[in-house]
């Protein structure tokens, strides 16, 4: 194990952060490509799931004829796209398709990296096992789509918004679990036995809002609230709308009404970004050290870049491209926050430790 800081890092330490980061970015992109694929229609166009065979796409004429049929007997095509021809359906397919393909690719890049560099003896065998723990929940990630898919081949012509809210929170999930893994392995430190619990716990407070914000963002897409009421700040011209609590029992309206989903989704995105800036300036006051300001500061840019896109999307209607981008930075909000956890724990090592700061004698567990 190495103490060297992370300006200076061992080649086989490197090679893993790299990979590690790569990692991280590809869940990135499969979250944004997630929303190209929601937003533009192509989520139900391939009817069948098979993990090996589905690798390759129709390379023949008889090929494309073959897949069209399968998704002309879906109820998607029925009742929504029943005058559809092939070329349309081409249109459609390629997304998801993509969306498919790069769920296997990140997969291989997990798992063939992984095995090499644990022969090669890059890696501790704790990490190995956060690792292999990843690659598991890759693999439930893969089931949970297709369960959300098969819902919307049934009867309704659309997924279950609770199946696709639980696909974007697993994807959330991955990202973060594989962003603290990198976060770890490139900085090391020691972790800090005390120090800031205040700020420590509103750190964990705004974490968990956040990450209920964008669980919430799933809830939307998948009942399309933001087609209901493409206005800001106000909604079918009321602060309140009317017609929150219509559902019985009452707490249904929180997951199956569309006013009321999309009330709260726009409530806790304000009060995420009242309670980044507070955190922020907290921060500040507390006097923690300059690495753990930054993670803050990340969290506040972060947070408005997101605020920001999700009244773009509303008031421009839902384009694919701002509303994927929406999506997307809603990881980018959960990995800032996670870096500022992280920054509050573990002391990294070539940073100076103020006097009053205890650390555990034990560093984090890092690649050799």
């Amino acid at each position: 194990m190495s103490n060297e800081p992370a300006r200076a890092l061992p080649r086989a330490r490197r090679a893993v952060v790299v990979w590690l980061w790569l990692c991280v970015l590809s869940l990135l992109v499969m979250i944004v490509l997630g929303g190209v694929v929601r937003l533009t229609g192509s989520g139900l166009s391939i009817t069948v799931w098979e993990p090996i065979v589905g690798t390759l796409p129709p390379l023949s004429h008889a090929d494309w004829e073959r897949v069209f049929a399968l998704y002309r007997q879906s109820p998607e095509f029925r009742h929504v796209n029943p005058t559809m021809d092939l070329a349309a359906f081409q249109r459609i397919f390629w997304p998801e398709y993509l969306h498919r393909l790069l769920g296997r690719s990140i997969g291989v890049l997990v798992a063939v990296p992984c095995v090499y560099f644990l022969v090669k003896g890059y890696l501790g065998r704790q990490l190995v096992r956060r690792l292999v723990l990843l690659f598991a929940l890759g693999g439930l990630q893969g089931l949970i789509g297709w369960l959300m898919v098969a819902s919307g081949l049934v009867d309704a012509p659309h997924v279950s918004h609770y199946r696709l809210t639980l696909h974007l929170g697993m994807g959330f999930l991955l990202f973060g679990y594989a962003a603290w893994l990198a976060i770890e392995q490139t900085l090391g430190g020691f972790v800090v036995t005390n120090g800031w619990p205040r700020l420590r716990r509103s750190l964990l407070g705004f974490t968990a809002l956040a990450a209920l914000t964008a669980l919430s963002g799933g809830l939307v897409a998948g009942l399309k609230a933001g087609h209901a009421f493409p206005t800001f700040p106000l909604m079918a011209g009321a602060w309140v709308p009317a017609g929150l609590l219509a559902m019985m029992p009452v707490w249904r309206n929180g997951f199956d009404n569309v006013i009321t989903v999309m009330f709260q989704h726009r409530v806790l995105g304000i009060a995420v970004l009242v309670f980044a800036l507070g955190l922020a300036l907290a921060a500040r006051k507390s006097g923690v050290p300059r690495h753990a300001r930054v993670a803050f500061d990340l969290i506040v840019a972060a947070v408005l870049v997101q605020v920001t896109l999700g009244i773009a999307t509303l008031l421009m209607f839902v384009p694919v491209s701002v509303a994927a981008a929406h999506q997307g930075n809603a990881a980018l909000v959960l990995g800032a926050a996670l870096y500022a956890n992280y920054a509050l724990r573990r002391w990294p090592e070539h940073v100076e430790l103020p006097a009053d700061v205890r650390i555990s004698p034990s560093a984090v567990p890092l690649a050799t």
